[in-house]
């Protein structure tokens, strides 16, 4: 890319990245007085998965939850960036697709959190099975759209080449959307620490875009970062409110689908460092259940992993922090491998 474009292209993206973090600034303490007045109180944990009641979580945050802080803040955000890429950044090969799977997910999430308000359903929203459904249909619609619409079919493995899949591209993409929508769901426990990392992994997947050329990718990246800088601003320690499965559900299921926009399928093969901390996160509930069906224990004292270190004794902040740098270590990382293997 010549040099002058490149400014202009920079330029661009800074001015569209700060509109959308001024729009949601701005726009936030509105949406946050609404939630208050009208009491969008979220429901906290009271069972584990097991059926008992989650003592250890109790002690951790059953204060918090007392104090009465609402949920489903999230659909402002994603509103934000929706409203943003339609106005400023709308492109069929590069911003459609991430922008569908926001808003569908973005919906689905808003009636969970909406029926956990409200006590509805016997888990205090909709059911785990039709959450997975509903994101496996936007998954399989995406899938099809990829490599039946697109051609995609391989992967790029830096230093190695191209790797054809063939139509095991379409259950790929799904587990990825899949993967990443639910581990995202399940890091977004501590005030600030999803919000964090969803800063980090947008800000290097946005570089990788811009690096392989996709400047509208690259564009609707750093407005996701832009509007989720201002959700930070009142989500840190401690938390204004809290955005909800339709924030944390909606953007990781649009990370995944940025993952596999990449060109040469390099934002997957990075996946695993660019969202290190949301992996292990899942892999600590993966084998809290397991040890526990196996040995009739359990392996960590509470999971996630990210509640184990406030058991043994981390302040919420240390341990939200200290995630926030591995994240960020392990995310640039992820982008000098896939700078590597740019094509």
């Amino acid at each position: 890319m010549p040099e002058a474009l490149l400014q202009t292209e920079l330029l661009r993206i800074f001015i569209i990245s700060m509109i959308g973090f001024f729009v949601a600034l701005l726009a936030t303490p509105f949406w946050a007085n609404f939630l208050y007045k009208y009491r969008f109180w979220k429901k906290p944990k009271e069972e584990t998965l097991y059926g008992q009641q989650a003592t250890v979580y109790q002690q951790l945050h059953g204060e918090k939850h007392r104090r009465n802080i609402p949920t489903m803040a999230g659909v402002l955000y994603w509103l934000v960036v929706l409203l943003v890429s339609l106005k400023f950044n709308l492109t069929r090969s590069q911003t459609y697709l991430p922008l569908f799977a926001l808003l569908s997910v973005g919906v689905i999430g808003a009636i969970d959190d909406w029926f956990n308000i409200r006590g509805i359903g016997g888990v205090k929203g909709i059911r785990a099975r039709h959450k997975m459904l509903w994101l496996f249909v936007v998954a399989g619609l995406g899938a099809w759209w990829f490599f039946y619409k697109l051609g995609f079919n391989s992967f790029h493995l830096p230093g190695i080449g191209d790797f054809i899949v063939g139509w095991w591209y379409i259950p790929i993409f799904i587990f990825v959307i899949l993967a990443v929508a639910n581990a995202f769901n399940i890091t977004d426990g501590l005030d600030g620490l999803s919000g964090g990392l969803f800063t980090i992994a947008f800000s290097a997947y946005g570089v990788l875009a811009l690096v392989n050329g996709q400047v509208s990718l690259a564009i609707l990246c750093a407005t996701v970062v832009g509007v989720l800088l201002a959700y930070l601003w009142f989500n840190i320690f401690p938390a204004r409110f809290f955005g909800g499965d339709t924030y944390a559900l909606a953007f990781g299921a649009m990370l995944g689908v940025v993952a596999m926009l990449i060109k040469g399928g390099v934002g997957v093969v990075v996946l695993p460092f660019i969202a290190f901390i949301p992996l292990i996160e899942t892999l600590s509930v993966m084998l809290q259940m397991t040890y526990r069906r196996v040995y009739k224990k359990k392996l960590f004292l509470i999971a996630p992993l990210h509640h184990h270190f406030e058991a043994i004794g981390w302040p919420e902040p240390k341990v939200t922090m200290r995630f926030w740098v591995i994240g960020a270590v392990l995310a640039t990382i992820g982008v000098v491998i896939g700078m590597l293997g740019a094509v």
